[in-house]
């Protein structure tokens, strides 16, 4: 007789198992990515996936540090908070863990973590620098400059040398090009500090 019970007919035998079931994908965490070897490349995590960049180009190297350069001495002469270098991580979600790195970041002093913190910062900056390098998709570009608003950024500069000119991202999809003549602002955000845009650019 048929059993419709969908209990195995034979006692110790395995569940069939399809082979078309989904795997679920590893997933790695913020810790784990910590506890990487440097090997000088750059790596990010998104929802868990581990995501592997080069090294920055020359050009993308030197936007970055002028933008970080004057963003810092505003920010150590103002009292503002603090501002923080390439690379430096934040997580930005957990379970599945999600950190990622700017080019340049501004936390402000009511919200810095507590200081001697270990490991990635939990929390998005207030501020954040992009600079879009030859190799970067558009699309990765607005993807990435989305996720830093989603997370609780308040303002998003994407730099762009080639094009020499700067996307202003704000909370709500507003986004404004400055071209070359135009100035950074940052707003009440980074109260006080201005950028003239062709500065940046040889």
């Amino acid at each position: 007789m048929d059993d419709d019970s969908g209990v195995s007919g034979a006692a110790g035998s395995v569940p069939h198992v399809s082979a078309t079931a989904p795997i679920e994908p590893l997933r790695m965490t913020a810790e784990e990515l910590l506890d990487l070897p440097d090997d000088g490349m750059r790596r990010e995590l998104v929802e868990g996936e581990l995501l592997t960049m080069t090294p920055a180009g020359a050009e993308h190297g030197r936007v970055a540090l002028r933008v970080g350069a004057r963003i810092l001495a505003h920010v150590e002469e103002q009292g503002l908070g603090e501002a923080y270098a390439a690379e430096t991580g934040f997580v930005l979600g957990r379970q599945p863990d999600t950190v990622r790195a700017p080019d340049v970041a501004f936390v402000a002093a009511d919200r810095l973590p507590p200081a001697g913190t270990d490991g990635f910062a939990e929390l998005a900056p207030d501020l954040v620098v992009e600079v879009v390098s030859p190799s970067d998709r558009a699309t990765e570009v607005a993807s990435k400059a989305e996720m830093w608003l989603d997370a609780g950024v308040r303002l998003v500069w994407v730099v762009d040398p080639q094009a020499r000119l700067a996307a202003v991202h704000h909370p709500g999809g507003l986004v404004t090009v400055l071209r070359e003549d135009g100035v950074l602002d940052g707003e009440d955000v980074l109260p006080g500090f201005r950028l003239p845009l062709g500065s940046l650019f040889r």
